[in-house]
């Protein structure tokens, strides 16, 4: 919640309609939140990233990945967790009254990579106009983020912007209300499936300073962490750990204490 409301503190943007511009834009959050959000004070690491990518003259960003690898490393998921303002809106989303599917079907759980090597990385950089430019794929075509948070709002608050929408706010904003129905009925819909900036901090959760330690000692394989886990985690059984997002549910269940966060060298079992 306090990322949240501390990366779009910008409170004059939701009644005047317009972007905040001023010299905090030039860093990147960790989570995602859309730039274009008229709170935003700063960037969202996935459109910087796909602007460097797809900019007229090509440049490695090592601001960019410098960022993601040293969040990554010390932190891993914790972003997802407790640093990522779209998390938080999903968090919101799925405590409204639905349908609810506590243990929904966890194979798809890699089309997160899959939208992170097309769209993120692959088409910016490869799919260019005459000029040499690429599009921003995700924000352009995907993000819920950017719908939600800067579409939508934009759209509210200038009416003279209105008669410009087309398809592709269309699509978007259906895109949008299929994501924000699957947050209701499924735990983090977006960030188990689809979020490619938890699937860049996926692959740094097994290495990560910031861990889920276990002690095998008192661990007595009772199975109440991997109940408590909105994500399908099984904490005694670290295969799906790259998708621990570090929210402590599963350490608070354990009848035995055998699960704690913090930085240590023991972890849970490989």
């Amino acid at each position: 919640m306090a990322a949240f409301f501390a990366g779009n503190a910008y409170l004059p943007g939701f009644w005047r309609g317009n972007i905040y511009k001023g010299p905090l834009k030039q860093f990147c959050v960790p989570g995602l939140n859309c730039y274009s959000c008229p709170g935003a004070l700063t960037s969202c690491p996935l459109g910087a990233l796909q602007a460097v990518l797809g900019s007229i003259k090509y440049r490695f960003s090592y601001y960019i990945a410098g960022m993601l690898l040293v969040f990554g490393l010390v932190l891993g998921r914790f972003i997802c967790g407790f640093l990522c303002p779209f998390g938080f809106l999903q968090d919101l989303l799925h405590k409204l009254p639905g349908p609810k599917i506590k243990r929904p079907w966890n194979k798809p759980r890699y089309l997160k990579y899959l939208v992170l090597t097309v769209f993120v990385i692959g088409l910016p950089l490869f799919m260019v106009n005459s000029l040499g430019m690429g599009d921003p794929a995700f924000c352009k075509y995907i993000c819920p983020a950017g719908t939600i948070e800067a579409g939508w709002p934009l759209i509210l608050l200038n009416p003279p912007l209105r008669p410009a929408l087309g398809a592709l706010f269309a699509w978007k904003t259906a895109l949008a209300l299929v994501i924000v129905m699957g947050c209701i009925i499924i735990y983090r819909f977006f960030c188990r499936y689809l979020c490619p900036l938890g699937a860049i901090y996926g692959l740094f959760n097994r290495i990560s300073l910031y861990q889920l330690h276990c002690n095998k000692e008192k661990c007595l394989q009772c199975g109440a962490c991997s109940k408590a886990c909105h994500l399908g985690v099984d904490p005694a059984h670290s295969k799906t750990l790259c998708e621990c997002i570090r929210c402590g549910d599963c350490a608070a269940a354990c009848p035995h204490g055998a699960l704690k966060l913090g930085f240590k060298k023991n972890r849970c079992s490989q």
